[in-house]
């Protein structure tokens, strides 16, 4: 028979959604494969699978209810008995009513009624089920395609090879059937119904308050929409209805109307659409240019990519409805548009729009509303370009005092007269939102090189751009006579002529040289200004990102210069520009590209060591800790040489040493597994050749812990301390199947250095062991070795400790050697060293948990054998120390019960997806189900308040860190200890997060319906302990969420909670002068409802 461990591995393959299609077929074959071979029973396979069917994790059960089907489908040919046949059927029948899972349903259904007879058929009974289910369970008209498809082959299954089943049901079928497809009414019932839904247009929708009905507006207004959209019989009814509605006074009427009026044209067709193209463009019109937003015009580095209604939803469903109108009759709608009075009104008159302070509200609103539609009916196809550029760029460049010359003359910027005087405003504005739609639209085209050169808008740009480039350059060159408006046209113009396709519109070197000029010099010389700086900056990067995404090598030539110049800003003394804009400057560029990135990277790592250097000599960490804050968005290059400089670096700053690790995680784990290769083979020779790191295999039999120190403190220098930090994080942030040099050897050196207090070798050990291979999957990740024997080494290995000053106690003698289990009990005499063996036990068995491995086990009956031992188990046995003995006692303890919410929790620092961290779903509700009943018991068990109080500790830890719905399943029982928690915990600050998690929990089982009998229960308890909870000083959150749950308590049935009504009311009191605004206002919600007559 097939291994368990391998069949779970190929089942959470599948089921994982972020494994890739590939992984999760090759999975399904290698069950499928067991199957057929006998080497494993459908039967085990359901047993083995249960928790993935049923659980409540709607993304998980629906995978595993697919896999399972999938491979029914695979075994149609497979005798199977009539009993699993049955018990299959049912199953698959049932979760017809599971609309989150359906698609596996109905796979599975399909699969077992088409067997054949020979091999197993689903018998007449259980058909008849699968025919009623069907009927009462699905919707057919509301699911996505290809689960429509399913449904309709599975009534074509029914009709063929059931047919007493189909007949057993009666009249309902038959109404299922026409209610699954689309009908043809006639004419006059279509005018009826359509009448009778208008009268629910718009949706006006108010959710119950009792929540019975699980529906919102959303989903009605998208079902009359299906309504409205059903037939093109229905545009003399709709299309009137919805053109009236756009002239309503409610907001949401016009949002729905469009949105509505968007679908009907693409449904109802060019023809029918055509008579009512004038009511349509007019009252698209009208709402562009009476759009409310305020202000209408923004001028920031967010607005470069696109200028638009960024706020506005009915202004930019006019927009969406106009794109699609004139892409559906284009000759029609830029007629409509281009012969528009109100549109010649503000071109004949654009020479009063010179500057941007002296055109009204109004007038900008109109002028910005005339851009959009303008770029709205370009940007939809070349031909409306063609004709919009026709019609308004003349007009347009007149107004700006600039010429259209032939291509032949226009090649240069620099050949041309300077542009004198300021430029109208208007004209500037419109141009560049003509300039931006011809972009978008060839960009946008996925076959930008079949374009024909000759296009009337592409020589008409290919005219005037140097013209153009002069013209925008001249905006933003004028000082203090330029305002924010013109330089954020200025900037944005340049902006979009470089980005223009090489291949469709040739921009000339000297041209594209000429706008990234004016750019960097905006950059380096007007540094002072920080908008005009943000948006040189931000245009530059844009401008680099074009390059880089759409492959311009002719354009990155030029761009290469940029890179260069801004580069040498970090060594440019005579550069008055602050330093934190050089490093944000470097950074964003390259940034902006890979190949820039790896021409910018020995420009800062110059930088970095030269200020390492003079940090040493001076002691100055200023514009170091500058640089630590841009480490995070730079790949590190430098980590070799930053362990191998000669001097001393005295970088005793938390903040650098912190952001330094980080930056090497977040880089190393963006690379590939090559990479890292390569990375973690430097990384090894550099930590290899320090003399902390001596390990000879053959000579060392144990662990010497002679060196250590009992004072907690780690001896090591601090170029020792950063290069052993480093190769952790590189460690932590590395592939499964990225290779490491020496495994035992880094092994034992992360084992001497979390026994001596240092902390990342302990994460770095438990990520190790989180992606070591096991022996049951038979590949090889990190290393040739399994998983099982990195355990032998870390559990088994000798630790010596031979400091004849500490003498060993707890069964252990007179024996110099111990390993880390005896250390985590206490054995060597040594309260640092047995803390440190905790804590590392502690992220070795979060690695463990994560990926589901049972060697977790070893590790939670250590930690329980700690919490339950005997009092002074793990404590000096001298008889007159014993106040010292119970602040020993209580320090450890704490220890032992942090350890349990460091294997639950999640971290930031290490063992999460982005480090590639292997994790098993659903292993929280696994690790909460195995523990709440232990902890329970010890609890009970305990005898001593102490004891109790530890015990209370760990398994909050654990609750808290449980998503809700597992622990909802547990509240009878769980309840009291929620509550204790919160009464311990709220006596200090150490813990507020925690707390705040468990007042969490303890409101869901308020809010939930299932566990009212428990909450009632226990009224008097709950009330008392959030009556506390209100006053907590150290946490907002915490008195917001108690008072929310004391609201939801005063819905409990009033014998109940009456005789609490005045402890109540006396407790919120104190909350209304609460110094936080938020709490004030629950406060008077919980007054109020404490106070209204259903709780009096």
């Amino acid at each position: 028979m097939a291994e368990l461990s391998e069949l779970t591995r190929h089942i959470e393959s599948y089921v994982d959604t972020s494994r890739s299609p590939s992984e999760q077929v090759a999975s399904l074959r290698a069950i499928t494969s067991l199957l057929k071979k006998d080497l494993l029973s459908i039967e085990i396979l359901v047993r083995e699978m249960g928790l993935y069917l049923t659980t409540t994790d709607s993304v998980i059960r629906c995978r595993g209810i697919l896999l399972l089907a999938e491979m029914l489908d695979c075994l149609s040919s497979k005798p199977l008995e009539t009993s699993t046949i049955h018990s299959l059927i049912i199953f698959f029948t049932d979760r017809l009513a599971d609309w989150k899972a359906l698609r596996g349903a109905l796979v599975g259904c399909l699969a077992l009624m088409r067997r054949k007879d020979g091999v197993g058929m689903v018998t007449i009974s259980d058909a008849m089920a699968v025919t009623k289910s069907y009927v009462h369970n699905l919707h057919v008209q509301s699911l996505a395609q290809h689960d429509r498809k399913l449904c309709f082959e599975l009534l074509e299954c029914l009709l063929e090879n059931y047919p007493d089943a189909i007949v057993s049901v009666g009249n309902e079928i038959f109404y299922a059937i026409c209610e699954a497809i689309y009908v043809v009414l006639p004419m006059a019932q279509l005018g009826r119904y359509l009448t009778y839904w208008a009268r629910y247009f718009p949706i006006h929708f108010t959710h119950p308050k009792s929540e019975d009905v699980d529906i919102t507006r959303d989903e009605l207004s998208r079902a009359l929409m299906f309504a409205f959209t059903s037939t093109p019989l229905f545009e003399p009814f709709a299309i009137p209805l919805l053109l009236e509605k756009l002239s309503s006074s409610l907001p949401l009427a016009k949002i729905d109307s469009l949105k509505y009026l968007s679908d009907c044209t693409l449904k109802y067709g060019t023809d029918r659409m055509e008579k009512h193209a004038e009511a349509i463009w007019s009252s698209l019109r009208n709402i562009v240019f009476s759009s409310s937003q305020e202000p209408v015009l923004r001028f920031d580095s967010e607005s470069l990519d696109r200028i638009g209604f960024l706020d506005d939803e009915i202004a930019k469903g006019a927009l969406t409805v106009l794109e699609k109108v004139v892409m559906q009759n284009s000759a029609l709608f830029l007629n409509l548009i281009v012969n528009d009075e109100d549109i010649n009104l503000i071109f004949n008159n654009i020479n009063s729009y010179k500057s941007f302070s002296d055109i009204s509200l109004q007038s900008k609103q109109k002028i910005h509303g005339i851009g959009c539609i303008l770029a709205t009916a370009a940007r939809s196809s070349i031909s409306s370009c063609n004709r919009i550029f026709e019609s308004f760029l003349p007009r347009l460049m007149n107004t700006l005092g600039l010429s259209i010359l032939k291509p032949s003359e226009n090649m240069s910027p620099s050949g041309e007269r300077a542009v004198s005087g300021t430029l109208n405003f208007g004209a500037l504005y419109l141009s560049i939102i003509l300039l931006e739609a011809c972009r978008d639209l060839i960009v946008g085209s996925a076959q930008v090189a079949s374009f024909p050169a000759h296009e009337t808008f592409c020589c008409m740009l290919e005219s005037c751009s140097a013209s153009l480039a002069r013209a925008f350059s001249s905006n933003v060159g004028r000082g203090n006579e330029t305002s924010i408006a013109d330089v954020f046209l200025g900037v944005k113009g340049l902006q979009i002529l470089a980005t223009f396709p090489g291949s469709f519109v040739p921009i000339p070197e000297s041209l594209l040289e000429y706008i990234l000029t004016a750019l960097i010099s905006i950059v380096t010389e007007n540094f002072q200004s920080t908008l005009s700086w943000n948006l040189a900056l931000k245009a530059l990067v844009n401008v680099g990102s074009y390059i880089e995404k759409y492959h311009e090598s002719k354009k990155e030539i030029s761009y290469m210069v940029v890179v260069e110049k801004i580069g040498s800003l970090l060594a440019a003394a005579e550069c008055m520009m602050p330093y934190s804009r050089k490093l944000e400057a470097i950074s964003e560029v390259g940034m902006s590209g890979r190949n820039y990135m790896l021409k910018v990277v020995p420009r800062l790592e110059e930088a970095i060591f030269t200020h390492l250097s003079d940090l040493y000599v001076n002691g100055d960490t200023g514009e170091l800790k500058t640089q630590s804050s841009f480490w995070n968005a730079t790949p590190i290059k430098f980590f070799r040489g930053l362990t191998t400089q000669k001097v001393l670096m005295k970088l005793e700053e938390k903040d650098i040493f912190e952001a330094t690790m980080k930056a090497v995680k977040f880089a190393v784990s963006n690379c590939s597994e090559t990479s890292q290769n390569v990375i973690v083979e430097k990384a090894y020779a550099v930590v290899s050749s320090c003399h902390f790191f001596s390990w000879n295999e053959s000579a060392v039999n144990a662990i010497d812990m002679r060196g250590l120190d009992i004072s907690h403190e780690l001896k090591l220098s601090f170029r020792d301390r950063w290069v052993l930090s480093l190769f952790s994080s590189v460690i932590m942030a590395i592939h499964p199947q990225t290779h490491v040099p020496d495994v035992r050897a880094t092994l034992l050196l992360f084992m001497e250095m979390l026994l001596k207090g240092h902390l990342p070798s302990a994460q770095a050990l438990g990520s190790l062991v989180n992606k070591f291979s096991s022996k049951s999957n038979g590949q090889s990740t990190l290393d040739d070795r399994p998983l099982e024997e990195a355990m032998d080494i870390i559990f088994n290995k000798s630790i010596s400790h031979a400091d004849s000053a500490l003498g060993i106690s707890t069964g252990i003698g007179d024996k110099s050697t111990m390993n880390l289990t005896d250390l985590c009990f206490g054995a060597s005499n040594s309260t640092p060293l047995q803390i440190n063996a905790i804590v590392g036990l502690a992220w070795i068995g979060k690695g463990l948990l994560m990926r589901g491995h049972e060697k977790v086990k070893d590790i939670v009956m250590i930690l329980l054998e700690c919490l339950s031992s005997k009092d002074g188990r793990h404590l000096r046995q001298d008889s007159g120390q014993e106040n010292c003995e119970q602040d020993v006692s209580s320090s450890v303890m704490t220890y032992v019960t942090d350890a349990f919410h460091v294997m639950m929790s999640d971290s930031e620092v290490c063992l999460s997806r982005r480090y590639h961290a292997i994790i098993r779903p659903l292993y929280k509700q696994r690790f909460f189900s195995t523990m709440m009943p232990i902890l329970q018991a010890l609890i009970i068990k305990s005898d001593s308040l102490f004891k109790r109080s530890v015990l209370c500790r760990a398994l909050a830890y654990i609750m808290s860190e449980t998503p809700l719905v597992a622990v909802l399943g547990e509240a009878k029982k769980l309840t009291p200890v929620i509550l204790d928690a919160l009464l311990m915990f709220s006596k200090d600050n150490q813990d507020k997060d925690t707390m705040y998690s468990l007042l969490l929990l303890l409101s869901g089982i308020l809010t939930d319906k299932s566990s009212q009998e428990v909450v009632i229960e226990n009224a008097h308890i709950i009330i008392n302990c959030l009556t506390r909870m209100i006053s907590y000083p150290h946490m907002m959150l915490v008195r917001e969420t108690a008072l929310q749950c004391l609201v939801a308590m005063s819905m409990l049935p009033h014998s109940r909670i009456y005789p609490l009504r005045t402890q109540v009311l006396q407790a919120v009191s104190r909350s209304l002068d609460d110094s936080k605004r938020s709490v004030r206002l629950q406060a008077v919600r919980c007054r109020q409802a404490w106070s209204s007559p259903a709780a009096t």
